[in-house]
């Protein structure tokens, strides 16, 4: 079966970059670690949750770089000389990558109950009409 693209359809024109960047989203695995949400929190507004549970803020970063806000976290291991019977909560470093639309900006961050919370705006351009004069043709 042939795989569709955004360039088999003649009406689509200059989507090359979103063809890349959805194949690019679609090869980084994520393992699940940390869960996340995603909610809608008004028409142009969101929410990222990240249960960071046992991160301090210093163990925390965001970066914002051309579309792609990056959320990462590594613990520092301060006592390295703990003896674990069981260990269940997980202290791996993450990574958590999101793809935003133009036009999406991060509003603010805030980290409270083991929960970090992203929260994101959407400006709304205002809409553009132009119209395009018709040159007579060199013959």
């Amino acid at each position: 079966m042939a795989k569709l693209t955004l360039g088999s359809y003649p009406h689509v024109l200059g989507f090359e970059q979103l063809e890349r960047l959805l194949e690019r989203t679609s090869k980084s695995g994520n393992d699940g670690y940390p869960p996340f949400n995603i909610e809608q929190t008004s028409e142009n507004s969101y929410r990222i949750t990240v249960a960071v549970a046992g991160f301090a803020e210093q163990d925390l970063s965001i970066t914002l770089e051309n579309g792609q806000l990056v959320i990462a976290g590594q613990q520092l291991d301060e006592n390295g000389d703990r003896v674990y019977l069981h260990r269940g909560i997980a202290a791996r470093k993450f990574q958590r990558t999101f793809v935003l639309a133009e036009g999406m900006e991060v509003h603010e961050a805030t980290l409270e109950n083991g929960l970090l919370h992203v929260d994101l705006v959407r400006t709304v351009p205002d809409v553009v009409v132009q119209n395009i004069k018709i040159r007579k043709g060199h013959s």
